[in-house]
């Protein structure tokens, strides 16, 4: 019974750091993780904690400069796009939003929202990156 709540704790626990670190590589997020699942847990809580944190590194890795550069120097839509809901990274754009695939980088497009240039991923229109 208390293993369980320890690897429960160590799980809620390395969750929470692994998206603080979510703008983190990968070998960031696992040693982040790692240790945090560590510290609350023990063995166990390290294993799932290097497991998850590296899970989150890997899904929102920056892209790279390239693409933040092109984005910030690419011509904004004649329409203006504004949503109620503030952009948020990590989450998913609307279907009624437009994003624009970077030519150099398919892997990559972008969004011009509620005056803000957001990087997205195209397949699931998931926000990468805020630009400021």
């Amino acid at each position: 019974m208390i293993s369980k709540l320890i690897v429960g704790a160590a799980t809620a626990a390395t969750l929470m750091s692994g998206i603080a670190l979510a703008q983190s590589s990968t070998v960031n997020g696992a040693a982040g993780g790692a240790i945090t699942g560590a510290i609350v847990g023990g063995p166990v809580g390290a294993a799932v904690g290097g497991v998850a944190g590296a899970v989150v590194g890997t899904a929102i890795d920056p892209p790279p400069q390239k693409v933040v550069t092109y984005v910030r120097e690419a011509p904004a839509p004649s329409a203006r796009v504004v949503m109620k809901e503030k952009v948020v990274v990590g989450q998913p754009l609307p279907e009624t939003v437009v994003v624009t695939p970077i030519p150099d980088d398919p892997t990559y497009a972008y969004a011009v929202v509620n005056d803000e240039r957001v990087i997205v991923e195209p397949s699931s229109r998931k926000v990468i990156q805020v630009i400021k």
